[in-house]
Formats: structure tokens, C-alpha cells, sequence
């Protein structure tokens, strides 16, 4: 398949990780890209939509289950086989999960059914079993990282989990009830115990914490919102994205109405955040402090990875593009400029997120 002219400048290979949608199967895998062409490099069949995804220093990935989720599985691509993991029946995986710095753990996002709280649940990387679990303080925990460095006096490493705040029924799966009950936070938790070190809320409750990016040029946390408000109004023109820098929450300042749906968020390269939002076919980009800069049309423009020179986009019906620019991230920058195609360029249906793999 010819790719856009936008990647005839890139003269090395590039390798996404990613979940997709193809003639009825959910898959995973490993797109490829080269200086003229996409290809699917290899995949693997998954029973359920995958959700988020993770590359480990070896060469292998993880992936989970979208919300509510009940597998967990280990692949190293080209591989037939994949080591899975079924959850115990009184949880349900939340979609995303990392390893520790040393690969020993793996800690996942999860709801206890019995009485819809958060937990993060504590695994032997290795199998992928769990040996403990802690509470996230809050319901529907969703995307966690890892802090790179200290930040706000809380030392590198603290787990940061986005509680989405939604109370849901098990037995409805992700039908959403009582949004006048929502209690979003992002918290701060000890890698080695649990223990909380800190909470942080938006002034607005109606604001779903979703979607998580570490900006290492300004140290800074970016946070892709979803709108939750009974008023539609009111859920249109609410913000999509919430920065922190360690010692507050806040939300972004000056955007337009982007339909109150962040999908996934990524830093820039030079500093700075973008946060896809498919619903109104746009990207908006801000700079690190959660001042508005931009908007770049993209047809569902979901998910996004980024390295220091460059950061690439796709969308639910195949879209792929390759954007680069003036990103220093600074408000009142020049605008970025897309080569995104115009048409379907592979015939996937791509899923919310894809990782950037190491060349």
C-alpha cells in the first residue's frame, strides 16, 4: 500500500504497536512503516477489543482488554502463541496496564464488582499473576504511568492512575448510572506499598480523568478529558484536556468547543500536548501550561504516539498520518502542518491507542 507523501522524508523504518478491527476479527500487532509503504507486519487474533497496550525492553508487548475486560496477555511478535490471563470473576480489568523500571511487576487499572471501587491490581510480570492489589480511592480507574522523575516532592517512580470517577453496574458493563455521583481524581500513589501520596480534583465533577501523557520538556502531566455533563451545552463546549504539574489540577484555557470527548493524548515533541478529538474530526493542541494553540483537521482522529523529532496519528477508519512542525510547544508557536491522506490508506479499523516501538 503507497503511503502519503508525507513519509517519503523518513528514511528509516518506523514500527507501531496497535489494536485493530479487520474483516470481523480483533486483532494485535505491528504495523510498519517504511520510506514508501504500510504494511501489517504480523498480528494476532484476540477475542475481545483490546484497549491499552505496552511494549517491554525485550521485545515483547502486553495488551488488555477493553473495559470491563477479563484477559491480560503477553505476545512477542512473529510468535503463534501468547501467554494469557483470565481475571478472577469478581473483577474486571480497566484497560490499561504497565511493567515496573525493572520489569519485575506489572500493575494493572480494575474494578472490584462487589462495590464498583477501583483497584490496582499487583502482578509477577513473569505470570502475569496477582500478588496483591491496592485501592485507586476512587471508581473507574482507568490509564496509569509511571512518574519519570520527581515532580511536586513526589519521587520518581509514584504510580499517577486517572480514576475516571463513573460509577457502573457490573451487570450492565459499561452502561454509565448516578453521573451526579461522579468523583473523578487523579491520584498519586507509592510504587512499593500502595500508600496515597496525593489527590487532586477538578473543580468541574462532571469531568471524566481519562487519558494520561508525561511531557519531559516541562515536566508537566497532561490529562485527556471526556464530558459527563446532563447538559449537552454545557458537555460541548467542556474542555478536553487538564494539566498538572505536581502541585495543582487544572484545566485547559481557551479552547473551542471540541464536543467534550478527549480519545487519547500524546506529548509533542519540543513540549506541549495534542488530545485527538474524533467526534469533531480535529486534533487540539495546547501548550504545556494548558493554554490553547490549535486545531488540525483529521477524520476521527483517535490514537497518537510521539518521539522527540515527530508524532503520528491514526484514526478509526484507517487514516494514517505523519505531523511534524514548529512543535516547541510555547504559546503563540507556529502552526503545525499535516500530511495526513485525505482517504483510507489501510483497510483497518484502528483502535484508541498504538506505542510507539523502539527502532
Amino acid at each position: 500500500m503507497a503511503l502519503p507523501s508525507a513519509w517519503a522524508a523518513r528514511q528509516h523504518r518506523t514500527t507501531l504497536l496497535a489494536a485493530w478491527q479487520q474483516d470481523q476479527e480483533q486483532r494485535i500487532g505491528l504495523l510498519s512503516a517504511d520510506d514508501s509503504q504500510w504494511s501489517v507486519q504480523c498480528s494476532l487474533v484476540v477475542p475481545t477489543r483490546a484497549h491499552g497496550l505496552w511494549a517491554e525492553a525485550g521485545g515483547s508487548v502486553l495488551a488488555v482488554a477493553r473495559r470491563p475486560g477479563d484477559w491480560l496477555l503477553r505476545w512477542r511478535p512473529g510468535q503463534a502463541k501468547a501467554q494469557w490471563h483470565w481475571i478472577d470473576g469478581d473483577r474486571r480489568f480497566n484497560g490499561h496496564v504497565i511493567t515496573s523500571a525493572d520489569g519485575a511487576t506489572l500493575w494493572t487499572t480494575e474494578t472490584d464488582l462487589d462495590t464498583a471501587q477501583g483497584r490496582l491490581g499487583v502482578r509477577d510480570a513473569a505470570s502475569l499473576d496477582k500478588t496483591g492489589e491496592w485501592a485507586t480511592h476512587g471508581m473507574d480507574p482507568h490509564e496509569l504511568l509511571a512518574l519519570p522523575q520527581a515532580v511536586g516532592g513526589l519521587p520518581a517512580g509514584t504510580l499517577m492512575v486517572a480514576n475516571g470517577g463513573i460509577p457502573t453496574l457490573p451487570e450492565t458493563g459499561r452502561s454509565k448510572r448516578e453521573r451526579g455521583r461522579m468523583d473523578a481524581s487523579l491520584v498519586a500513589l507509592h510504587p512499593a506499598s500502595g500508600e496515597l501520596l496525593g489527590q487532586w480534583r477538578l473543580d468541574d465533577p462532571h469531568l471524566s480523568i481519562r487519558h494520561l501523557a508525561w511531557d519531559p520538556v516541562s515536566g508537566t502531566l497532561g490529562i485527556a478529558l471526556q464530558a459527563e455533563h446532563p447538559d449537552q451545552a454545557a458537555r460541548r463546549a467542556a474542555p478536553v484536556l487538564a494539566v498538572w504539574d505536581g502541585r495543582t489540577l487544572r484545566a485547559a484555557e481557551g479552547q473551542p468547543a471540541m464536543a467534550g470527548y478527549g480519545g487519547d493524548i500524546c506529548a509533542l515533541p519540543r513540549g506541549g500536548f495534542a488530545v485527538s478529538c474524533p467526534r469533531v474530526n480535529q486534533l487540539a493542541l495546547f501548550g504545556a501550561q494548558g493554554r490553547w494553540r490549535q486545531a488540525i483537521e483529521h477524520v476521527e482522529a483517535y490514537a497518537l504516539a510521539s518521539d522527540r523529532q515527530q508524532w503520528w496519528l491514526a484514526s478509526s477508519r484507517g487514516q494514517v498520518g505523519l505531523l511534524h512542525g514548529a512543535t516547541d510547544g510555547t504559546d503563540g508557536a507556529e502552526p503545525l502542518h499535516t500530511r495526513a491522506p485525505d482517504r483510507d490508506t489501510l483497510a483497518l479499523q484502528i483502535e484508541n491507542h498504538w506505542v510507539l516501538m523502539a527502532g
